[in-house]
């Protein structure tokens, strides 16, 4: 071991941070126009690598010289695909929605004639100390982020340009303080996990380092499953070597020797990005024996899961990772003090891990400066459903539901009213708009009967059935439940068959009592998190739209006209624009038809209220209504002659 290993890794850092910024300032320096493509799963999928082709095409038809790059997500995931170009005399800009054909237009005027092309702009980049920040960007500027700080504006694939933004550094000062006080720095910020239970980082930290025994192991949970939900696999895939960085934090203050990300299969390219940051943290002396000279051993591997929900559970994911059935057991013990192979074992999500490089490396101090007293820092959320701007945000703990659903994500689309949110993943809670100046913490949303969960949430307008909501998690939970416990395996069944007889208008006498003490008994006797969640939705949608249930059983009929046994379509023919073939060109099964007057009406008999025909009716006629119980639907006979002249049209 060195004599001094303080000062050796101090010295063996310096030596990598000179090389990112030695890289980093030969990247400033090239004269050449720079384009960067967002190239997380979201932009994948909307064509950013189709994006990314027409680019590297054009700058060869065009005889333009310019550097194309790759990155993570930005977070703007309703604006895929993003790209960042750094264009020589102009500030960095962002455009968004770049398909192939705009990508070869930027070329031709921005990068060859320098014309913006400003229509097609999002915002601008301000460079500061090297490291690229977003500004004035539509809800950039009302975020904090911390976790997301430099998601979307490195590379990913690249070790020293997380070095050159700051990265690792942490770590190396970790090196330089005894374990103890990095333990201590963890304590006093406050952190609380972010995978939804909300337990103090630092005392499970405390547990795991105070634990009997040695061969202390390191887990990060990957395991996201949550519909909806896709905070922990963009951070993998846009920043992997911040949760290197967090985990090598945190087995240094721990004193383990071994780290293992634990990521669903499903994820592929974040599966291929933690893969190539291990190995690029060996390579420059991160991990391995002896790391940066100071004594301290760590490796690191991954873990691939096979999908299962209830191995995102802790004790579960060990069972999983040891080749045995991922079903959960009684704790205590807990996996702090005795988890993977009996060895302790501190096991934390993504986000949590995210954290700890900005708690270690900017104090306890400036951490608890966030949020609350006692939900100190930022929470990041993927907030989906009807919102103007879906995609990932990050805000201070304390943040309220109105603030960040209407200013920070846009608010409702297409002039609808809000009705409910749904917060916490499948298991999180269903809460109305009574709700909407509610701070987003742990503990102001389990006394709302909610939870924080591991960050995703719905956002749902006028047009949801809260039944048909409950029904539609319940499901995904039931499925994912392991069949351990008797009440989550049977209990979560009859309830869902219970939801399912409402949705359908076959609901019976005692059905909404027998959901509301089933709920709490499934809630009470299961013995994880997914079972003891899992009537989240059916409890709390229960407690505030009551009467959307009672409509259900009693009246046969689904407020919101959303229950496809409960609605039907029907074409108002006052407003009904004579010759517009919107609606019959949108129909599957060819249920509307034309009436002698030339206008258009439903075949009952057909219709497999698919709602087609309302999205496509032409919003200055706005023809089509909902009708709830379906019985009350005006019928018209169908004429011979309607196939044929609806044909003739």
């Amino acid at each position: 071991m060195n004599p001094n290993p303080t000062e050796a890794a101090a010295r063996a850092f310096e030596v990598v941070r000179q090389e990112a910024a030695r890289r980093r300032q030969a990247a400033l320096d090239d004269p050449r126009p720079a384009i960067r493509v967002c190239t997380a799963t979201c932009g994948i999928a909307s064509g950013a690598l189709e994006t990314k082709a027409a680019f590297e095409e054009a700058l060869v038809e065009f005889g333009v010289e310019a550097r194309v790059f790759t990155s993570g997500c930005l977070g703007h995931c309703y604006a895929e695909p993003l790209v960042v170009i750094e264009n020589p005399g102009f500030p960095p800009i962002l455009y968004h929605q770049v398909t192939p054909g705009l990508a070869r237009m930027l070329v031709r005027y921005f990068l060859l004639k320098g014309d913006p092309s400003f229509e097609h702009v999002l915002g601008a980049i301000e460079e500061n100390d090297m490291i690229p920040t977003v500004m004035d960007f539509p809800r950039f500027n009302r975020e904090k982020r911390v976790i997301l700080e430099q998601c979307g504006t490195i590379d990913p694939e690249d070790v020293y340009d997380y070095v050159a933004a700051g990265g690792y550094a942490a770590f190396a000062s970790a090196l330089q303080r005894p374990p103890e006080d990095v333990l201590q720095e963890v304590i006093d910020s406050g952190l609380r996990g972010r995978g939804g239970a909300g337990f103090p980082t630092g005392r499970k930290w405390e547990l795991a380092r105070n634990a009997a025994g040695s061969d202390r192991i390191v887990i990060c949970n990957a395991d996201e499953g949550d519909p909806g939900a896709y905070m922990d696999r963009t951070v993998l895939e846009s920043n992997p070597h911040l949760v290197l960085e967090g985990m090598a934090i945190c087995a240094y203050a721990v004193a383990a020797g071994r780290g293992l990300v634990y990521v669903r299969a499903e994820y592929p390219l974040a599966v291929n990005m933690v893969a190539r940051a291990v190995q690029q943290a060996r390579e420059i002396g991160i991990l391995g024996r002896d790391v940066l000279g100071s004594g301290f051993d760590l490796d690191m591997d991954i873990y691939q899961g096979s999908g299962a929900f209830v191995c995102g559970e802790e004790s579960a994911l060990i069972r999983s990772i040891e080749g045995r059935r991922g079903t959960p057991r009684l704790r205590p013990p807990y996996p702090a003090e005795k988890g993977y192979l009996g060895r302790p074992t501190v096991i934390n999500n993504v986000k949590t891990l995210a954290t700890i490089p900005a708690v270690v490396g900017r104090g306890a101090k400036w951490f608890r400066g966030i949020g609350t007293d006692n939900n100190p820092g930022t929470a990041v959320f993927s907030v989906v459903g009807d919102v103007v701007q879906a995609g990932l945000v990050e805000i201070p703990m304390g943040t309220t539901l109105r603030t960040l659903i209407f200013d920070v994500c846009g608010g409702i689309p297409n002039k609808k009213k809000f009705k409910a949110v749904q917060i916490g993943g499948p298991s999180g809670g269903c809460l109305p708009e009574e709700f909407l100046d509610l701070p987003i913490d742990f503990d102001s949303l389990t006394g709302a009967g909610a939870m924080m969960g591991s960050g995703g949430i719905v956002v749902m307008n006028e047009d949801a059935c809260m039944v048909d909501i409950a029904r539609y998690f319940l499901d995904f939970t039931q499925k994912e439940s392991c069949g351990k416990c008797t009440f989550c395996r049977i209990g979560t069944h009859h309830l869902l068959e219970i939801l399912d007889r409402l949705t359908r208008g076959e609901g019976r006498e005692g059905d909404l009592e027998t959901l509301d003490t089933l709920s709490r008994d499934v809630k009470n006797g299961s013995l994880c998190g997914l079972g003891q969640t899992a009537p989240n939705p059916v409890i709390t949608s229960l407690r505030y739209f009551f009467d959307e249930y009672r409509a259900h059983l009693e009246e046969k009929r689904c407020p919101a006209g959303s229950c496809r046994a409960l609605t039907a379509f029907y074409i108002d023919l006052d407003k009904c624009a004579r010759g517009c073939d919107a609606c019959v060109g949108s129909c599957p099964v060819e249920a509307i038809f034309t009436t002698a007057s030339r206008k258009k009406s439903v075949d009952q008999d057909l219709c497999v209220k698919c709602g087609e025909c309302v999205v496509h009716c032409p919003p200055e006629y706005d023809a089509i209504l909902k009708v709830s119980p379906p019985h009350l639907a005006p019928r018209m006979e169908r004429p011979p002659e309607a196939d044929a002249a609806g044909s003739e049209e």
